[in-house]
C-alpha cells in the first residue's frame, strides 16, 4: 500500500443514519454495530492523512424536488416509508458526514448503492492518482458490496474493512463479507492502521 496512491472511502456514514435526531434515529432505525463505525474507523483516517493519503466521504443523496419532495426510487420507498421532505439534502445537518470522521477531503454525493454511479468519484480517484481504495461503511450488503464491485469493475485494487463496515443483520454481514472475497482484500481497522504506521 502506497498512501500517496490511496484513499480512504466511507459509505454513508451520515448523521441521518447515524445520528439520534436524524431520520433514521427518529425512525427507531439502527443497529448498534453501525453506531460503533466511526470511533472504529477514525484513527485509520488520521493514519493515512498523516502519511500523505486521501479521504473520501460518498454520502447518500435525495435530491429535492420543485416542491421540496425528495426524488426517491420506488424501492426505497416501500422500503423505508418514514423519508420525508428534507431528509438525506444536500446542505443539511442529516446529509453531513458524521462529526467524527470530518472533514473529507472530498465528498462524493450519490443517490444510488454505488458510489461509482452517476457520481464524480472515478474523476477525483483519476485526477489524484489513487489506485487502491480501503472501504467501509454502511450497508454491507448494500453501498458497501455495490462499490467494492464497481471498483473491481474498473482495475481499483480495494481493502474492504471487515469490522469497518457493517449491516442491520449481522448474518447478512458476514455472508456479504464472504462473497466478497473473490474481488476485494479484507481486513480490519487497526491492521490497516498498524500498516501506515499507526497504533494497532
Amino acid at each position: 500500500m502506497i498512501p500517496s496512491s490511496t484513499a480512504l472511502l466511507t459509505i454513508d456514514l451520515q448523521n441521518d443514519f447515524l445520528h439520534p435526531e436524524g431520520a433514521y434515529g427518529r425512525a427507531g432505525q439502527g443497529a448498534d454495530s453501525i453506531l460503533a463505525l466511526p470511533d472504529r474507523i477514525a484513527p485509520l483516517k488520521q493514519a493515512l492523512i498523516r502519511a500523505g493519503g486521501t479521504y473520501i466521504s460518498a454520502q447518500f443523496t435525495l435530491v429535492p424536488g420543485r416542491n421540496g419532495e425528495p426524488l426517491i426510487a420506488e424501492h426505497l420507498k416501500k422500503l423505508r416509508p418514514f423519508l420525508t421532505k428534507g431528509d438525506f439534502a444536500p446542505g443539511s445537518f442529516g446529509h453531513a458526514l458524521t462529526d467524527t470522521l470530518a472533514p473529507a477531503d472530498f465528498t462524493i454525493e450519490k443517490v444510488a448503492y454505488s458510489a461509482f454511479y452517476q457520481t464524480r468519484l472515478e474523476y477525483v480517484l483519476r485526477k489524484m492518482q489513487i489506485d487502491t481504495l480501503i472501504i467501509g461503511g454502511i450497508v454491507t450488503n448494500g453501498g458497501v458490496a455495490s462499490t467494492v464491485r464497481d471498483a473491481h469493475l474498473r482495475d481499483i485494487h480495494t481493502i474492504l474493512l471487515s469490522d469497518g463496515c457493517a449491516a442491520f443483520n449481522d448474518d447478512i454481514h458476514d455472508a456479504t463479507l464472504k462473497s466478497l472475497g473473490s474481488v476485494t482484500e479484507t481486513m480490519t481497522c487497526s491492521a490497516a492502521t498498524a500498516l501506515l504506521g499507526g497504533a494497532p
